[in-house]
This record gives C-alpha cells, structure tokens and sequence, in this order.
C-alpha cells in the first residue's frame, strides 16, 4: 500500500498493491497491520455503501459534528467519482480550502478523510457504487452540511446541474454552517 499525503493535512490518498492476471486482479484493500504501518491508525467499525445509478449524481457536502465525528475511508466498486474534501477545522492553516481527486474502479486509489472535514462527492458514469468504513456511527443529531455549490468555496465541480437529494440542496452555505472543529 502506498500513502501519498495531500495538501489538507490529515488526509491522503491510498494506493493498493494490485495483482493481475488474464483472470483479472487480487488487492488487499484494506489490511489492519498495513495501515498502522503507515501512520493509518483509525478503529473502523462500520461499512456503508451507496449506488448511484447515472452519472451527475452528487452526494455532500457532509460531516458530523464532535463528539459524533467520522474518520472515513473512501474507495470506488464500480464506477467513478469526482471526490471532494473541505477542510472545516477553524485553527488549521487550510481552514476553508478544498481539494478534489478522482476515485474509480481502475484507479483502486482510497481517500482517508479525517475528522474536521466535510466531504461530498459527483458520479462521473452511471451504476457508480462507493463503498466507505467510518470509525463512528451515523448520528441524525450530529449530521450536517454545506451547501455544494457555496459560491465562497468555488469547487470545481464536474456538473453544473447535478442530481441532488432535498436534503443537500438545503444545505447553508460555508459561512453559516455549524462547525465545532478546532
């Protein structure tokens, strides 16, 4: 596994070892020993997965709030995405800023977002399946979001008319969200 650290400290890209063959491939996509290994030291107690059946589809920007926050761990089954992080710890240095990779089914790359930062990510195929661990349960009363489309922000989204849910169309915008991050 190789960890490259982006420019929002804390978080990183994963790359697996992948084998392949005429068959196909084999990869550990995630590997307890491996991981602390490379500074990756997070208790991941839970599996979610999304589909999204066409591409356009944008899901964010999300996070919790302390004490219910969540240390993700994001990768792609079956598709690809444009993925989004944004930095909302009020005492870091990139307080604010964002930045976007591109998750896939070819690329088998990870995103490890920590705490402290809100997260939403745009389906660039149909049929696209995310599959993420969290190190904390989904807590309704701790579930938040900006808007996605904050103009504050200028996220370079790959769509200007996504496919949103009411709930992340009603998100306020960076400047109003609640956020008790330090």
């Amino acid at each position: 596994m190789k960890l490259t650290s982006l420019k929002l400290e804390g978080a990183a890209l994963l790359e697996p070892v992948v084998h392949g063959d005429h068959r196909g491939f084999f990869m550990e996509s995630y590997n307890e020993t491996v991981m602390q290994q490379l500074g990756v030291k997070y208790d991941f107690i839970q599996d979610n997965q999304s589909l999204s059946a066409e591409p356009g589809v944008l899901r964010g920007l999300h996070y919790q709030l302390n004490p219910k926050a969540q240390t993700k761990l994001i990768r792609v089954l079956t598709g690809a995405i444009y993925d989004v992080i944004l930095d909302i710890r009020r005492s870091s240095p990139t307080f604010g800023q964002w930045v976007g990779v591109i998750l896939s089914e070819y690329n088998k790359r990870q995103l490890l977002v920590p705490k402290g930062f809100a997260h939403g990510f745009c389906t660039l195929v149909p049929n696209t399946q995310v599959l993420y661990k969290v190190d904390e349960y989904y807590s309704p009363e701790n579930d938040r979001g900006i808007l996605w489309n904050d103009p504050a922000l200028q996220i370079d989204w790959p769509v200007s008319e996504p496919l949103l849910s009411d709930k992340d169309r009603r998100h306020p915008t960076f400047a109003e969200a609640e956020m008790n991050f330090d």
